[in-house]
């Protein structure tokens, strides 16, 4: 007999036994990905069916029938794309991932979503009248090119999409119109299909009419779809703020939809199942482009659906457009980084909806918005949420604007101030409006610096920076009279400056799947676009609010690239037999690194950008369209380029639908012929090679070298002589550490015939080495400085800043003695001859006429800019934009003779580093460098005002690179016989005014890694991801 304790025990294992399932039983969704059909231009719906049973036929071997095959399939890709999604056990996807059929095996892993203004701001057309030169004329608005679409559906009732004017609808479209939920297509809107299968076994969902139709419910798609296609619409606002005609980057092109994306699941909106047959009918369908805004993380090219999907496309002649992702500013987070892919990051406009706070003590803040306005002239008292707090809730909580938290006697009548975070922006004004408040100011932490949105408060309403947030804390709670204040009405204000700028949000390189790819590739607006939204819920996405609007304004990396998408449409049309990766090149190669102040573009703390913010920088459309040459790229060079980064023979044959193909044994990822170049790990000699395709003129171009510091970069041959259009010609380029160096640098090459600058940005990685002796770069100074007077300085005080170099202007002397614009002081498009030059050695040799070309400029070999005297004839004045020398450490400057030198150095080395303004005279040349001040916000330290370094009016002084908030590696300027010199063990020593001479050799201070400022970032940034995804409105992840 079994004891009672015993019966017992037994029974609760036979109970357990029932409830418990082992860990293999979970079944999840996974793809299969088997490579390429070959069914030639035209398939059978018999072909179609034999596809579907061979992967019934696969996955049964696996399971043990066919039927219970066919009962796991949930997808099988039958047209272009080679493979099937299926429910199964991990130890089932582990087997068939072994399978010599099989190239990989992944988890259906989720993704997610990534104008009025816009194409006038790209040069595109000037105040509503588009010139002969335009993109737009030349391209005929990209006619009957096919822009397909992957997001989240289509509002098709938009005028955006009007057919109206559109003739017969081109005869090689295949696609289908499903006009489930009443969406209806015409000869503008020409396709509209969905795909939900993927995302409903991910959700658990059953399906019902909500999820069977293409029309959009969220308003992310008909946004991005009519930004890159949309039909011109007069009249277009959101709420009266920002009216003008709205279109897109292709306005007569036709678009189709292909909704892949659905209601968040756990942050993620679209699935790599549904993305992957969206891609399959999209090549089937026939489009031109396809736009693409969401991704994930990054991941392995073969366990990724965009990646996959965008090869399929590529190899069927589709350019696909990708947005970069927003989880910067963080490095490394850059998505959508197959070299087969454009990827777009997001920058700002010249435009801002300014709404400004006025406080009763005079002070006047700018903030943005697009709510209503307060009644004019009158002033309201102000409150924060923390003191208008109920009894029961926390300070912290109230102050945030939470539900629930504030109290209606202490609010009514009042203007909220509300700190951001937490929840949504538009909340917080809900929740003010709720309590009687009779307006919001939402502040600002530290943590979102400067970055400003324009909502579409519930209440009037405005969003101020950090900085100003801080002054109107203090002036609330420190008051003796009671506080005061009004808001402004929203205003479209035009000619922002600087612009564009990088967005806070932007995903930011460098690439961390192939870090010899640099991505992202360009950046194009992305911040308060308006283009056309849905009908079917509220701007705010607020359940309450009851508010459409036909026309919204979103910001996002899914904003920027459909702007991109748009004038790969115009390409496409003007210029049908372009690959896709020549119209990448073309956009890549002529866009601009510069803002409309014609200095260096800047990212959101107003520190100087580089390559990993906006890749080869602001796409220019009008310079696309005639590139004069192309770095092209075939399928065969992508396979090469997957064979060099470790795919075996096998699956690439799987891949490429060539039983042929075979890896060559000298691939090399640094030898794909992508229009930059990136070298990581950079501690030897690297020898490259790049081809151009003549797509212009006839002409002779020469190479212009911008070394990354501590880089010798040689360029063989420097002198490219094209005889015909198509012609092909190769280079090389052989990179050098000159000395032990650390982390990115970043350089550039220039091929131009005086007509066409042909860019290519390169990066170059040089590890941190230690080394038991090195030597510390070679350094050169001044043998003497003149004698130092006070006298002299306050004399010429007034007369500075008459004789510094004009910020919006500098010259270039020629040959012939005339000079030359070299600079535009807009956002000009044109850019007059000797923009790009730095020096005439390589023009003299290839018989161009030095007209416009930098007489008398050189870089050394030590990444110095030496000025000699080259200038003929004698006595002409010779000017330099000097946009990238290489470090402030290693600035030399040459004496030159009786001739005045006046250099413009405003961007000196990389973000961190500057020179200050400084005057020197009395010698027998006169000497003026010119170049930006370390801006006020990233160094607090800095006392180097206009007024007080030209008080000292003999003193060079240098600011060290890597300034941050952490260091002081600054030299103040001080207006009296003291001046305040920088030692070695980063203490400020003051010294006669005698000594004024710093020794350059003791400037070199300890650098300060990019990977340690990435670790911080990384930390600070995932401290804040919660916070950033809630408090985002879409788009703002």
């Amino acid at each position: 007999m079994l004891s009672a304790m015993t019966k017992t025990l037994l029974a609760l294992l036979i109970i357990f036994s029932l409830f418990h399932v082992p860990a293999f039983a979970v079944k999840k969704p996974y793809i299969v990905y088997l490579g390429s059909h070959s069914h030639g231009p035209e398939v059978t719906s018999l072909a179609l069916k034999r596809v579907a049973e061979s992967h019934h036929e696969l996955l049964g071997s696996f399971l043990g029938s066919h039927e219970k095959a066919r009962s796991a399939i949930f997808y099988s890709y039958d047209r272009h794309i080679n493979g099937f999604a299926a429910v199964l056990e991990e130890e089932e996807a582990v087997a068939i991932s072994k399978h010599p059929s099989v190239i990989s095996v992944f988890r259906d892993k989720g993704k997610k979503l990534h104008t009025t203004h816009s194409w006038e701001f790209m040069q595109l057309e000037k105040d509503g009248v588009i010139p002969s030169s335009s993109l737009w004329s030349k391209a005929r608005f990209g006619q009957d090119t096919i822009i397909g679409n992957l997001d989240t559906g289509v509002w098709s009732e938009s005028q955006s999409f009007s057919g109206h004017g559109f003739g017969p609808v081109p005869s090689r479209w295949k696609g289908s119109c499903n006009t489930a939920g009443d969406v209806r297509c015409n000869r503008k809107l020409i396709g509209t299909r969905y795909f939900n299968k993927g995302y409903l076994v991910a959700a658990g969902h059953k399906s019902n009419s909500s999820f069977e139709s293409a029309r959009d419910h969220e308003g992310h798609g008909t946004h991005t779809l009519s930004t890159a296609g949309g039909h011109f619409v007069p009249g277009a606002s959101v709420f009266g703020v920002g009216n003008g005609t709205a279109k897109g980057g292709s306005p007569l092109s036709r678009v189709a939809s292909y909704k892949a994306c659905w209601p968040p699941i756990n942050g993620s909106e679209c699935f790599d199942a549904d993305i992957l047959a969206a891609f399959d009918m999209a090549i089937h369908d026939g489009v031109d482009v396809l736009s693409i805004s969401l991704g994930g993380d990054p991941a392995d090219y073969f366990d990724d659906g965009i990646a996959i999907g965008s090869f399929h496309a590529v190899k069927h002649g589709i350019t696909v457009v990708c947005s970069a992702g927003n989880s910067g500013p963080a490095p490394g987070t850059v998505s959508n980084v197959a070299p087969w892919i454009l990827t777009v990051a997001a920058s700002t406009l010249d435009r801002e909806f300014q709404s400004f706070v006025q406080l009763g003590n005079g002070e006047r803040f700018k903030g943005e918005s697009m709510s209503t306005a307060l009644p004019v002239g009158k002033m309201y008292s102000l409150t924060t949420g923390a003191q208008a707090k109920l009894a029961n809730a926390s300070a912290i909580d109230a102050m945030l604007c939470k539900e629930g938290t504030l109290d209606p006697h202490k609010a009514k009548g009042k203007i909220m101030v509300c700190l951001r975070g937490n929840t949504s922006r538009v909340d917080k004004g809900r929740q003010a409006d709720l309590a009687g408040a009779v307006g919001m100011i939402l502040c600002n932490d530290k943590a979102s610096g400067n970055d400003i949105t324009a909502d579409p408060h519930f209440l009037p309403a405005t969003h101020i920076n950090y900085f100003d947030s801080q002054a109107l804390f203090s002036y609330v709670n420190s008051t003796y009279l009671e506080p005061m204040g009004t808001l402004t009405a929203p205003v479209a204000a035009f000619g922002i400056k600087p612009a564009p700028l990088m967005a806070d949000f932007s995903s930011q390189g460098p690439n961390t799947i192939t870090p010899g790819i640099l991505k992202p590739d360009v950046t194009a607006p992305g911040v308060d676009i308006i283009a056309a939204y849905t009908r079917e819920q509220s701007p705010s996405g607020v359940e309450s609010d009851r508010r459409t609007t036909a026309f919204y304004t979103e910001s996002g990396t899914s904003m920027s690239c459909p702007h991109v998408a748009g004038v790969v449409g115009l390409l496409r049309t003007m210029h049908p037999s372009w690959s896709s990766a020549a119209i990448r090149s073309a956009i890549m190669t002529t866009a601009r690194t510069r803002d409309n102040r014609v200095s260096p573009m800047l990212n959101s703390s107003y520190v100087k950008a580089n390559s990993f913010n906006y890749g080869s920088g602001h796409i220019r459309p009008n310079r696309a369209g005639d590139p004069g040459l192309v770095y092209n790229l075939t399928v065969h060079d992508y396979l090469d380029f997957l064979c060099a980064v470790g795919y075996n023979q096998t699956m690439i044959k799987l891949f490429s639908e060539s039983s042929f193909y075979k890896c060559p044994k000298d691939a090399s990822v640094l030898d794909l012929n992508y229009p930059s170049i990136t070298v990581p790990n950079l501690t030897g000699s690297v020898t490259v090679t790049r081809k151009l395709k003549n797509v212009g003129s006839v002409g002779t171009y020469a190479a212009n070298v911008r070394e990354p510091y501590g880089v010798s970069v040689n360029v063989e041959p420097s002198v490219l002589k094209f005889d015909r259009v198509g012609q092909v010609k190769s280079f090389k380029m052989t990179l050098k550490p000159k000395w032990v160096a650390k982390d990115y640098a970043f350089g550039g090459l220039t091929w131009s015939d005086g007509k066409h600058y042909v860019k290519l940005n390169l990066a170059t990685e040089n590890p941190e080495v230690v080394q038991e002796s090195w030597e510390v770069p070679p350094v050169e100074i001044l043998d003497s400085f003149p004698e130092f007077s006070v006298e002299a300085a306050s004399e010429n005080r007034q007369d500075c800043k008459e004789d510094l170099p004009d910020e919006s202007e500098s010259k270039v002397a020629s040959a012939s003695g005339k000079r030359k614009d070299t600079f535009e002081s807009s956002w000009n498009d044109e850019t007059p001859k000797g923009e790009e030059c730095e020096t005439d050695d390589t023009r003299s040799k290839a018989g161009i006429q030095p007209e416009g070309i930098c007489i008398g400029t050189k870089v050394s070999s030590s990444d110095r800019l030496l000025l000699e005297d080259k200038a003929e004839p004698q006595g002409q004045t010779a000017v330099v934009a000097a946009e990238d020398i290489p470090s402030g450490d290693n600035l030399v400057i040459s004496k030159v003779g009786p001739d005045d030198i006046k250099m413009k150095a405003e961007d000196v080395a990389d973000s961190n580093a500057a020179v200050s303004r400084s005057y020197i005279s009395g010698h027998e040349s006169e000497l003026i460098i010119q170049a930006s001040v370390v801006a006020e916000e990233n160094s607090p330290n800095s006392k180097m005002s206009s007024e007080s370094s030209c008080a000292v009016q003999h003193y060079v002084s240098v600011v060290l690179e890597n300034l941050s908030e952490a260091h002081t590696h600054i030299i103040s300027l001080v207006s009296s016989p003291l001046v305040t010199r920088y030692n070695t063990s980063n203490v400020f020593e003051s010294t006669s005014a005698k000594e004024q001479h710093i020794p350059l050799k003791n400037l070199l201070s300890e650098a300060r890694s990019p990977r340690l400022v990435a670790a911080e970032a990384k930390k600070d940034h995932e401290s804040n991801i919660l916070k950033r995804e809630v408090d985002g409105q879409k788009g703002e992840k």
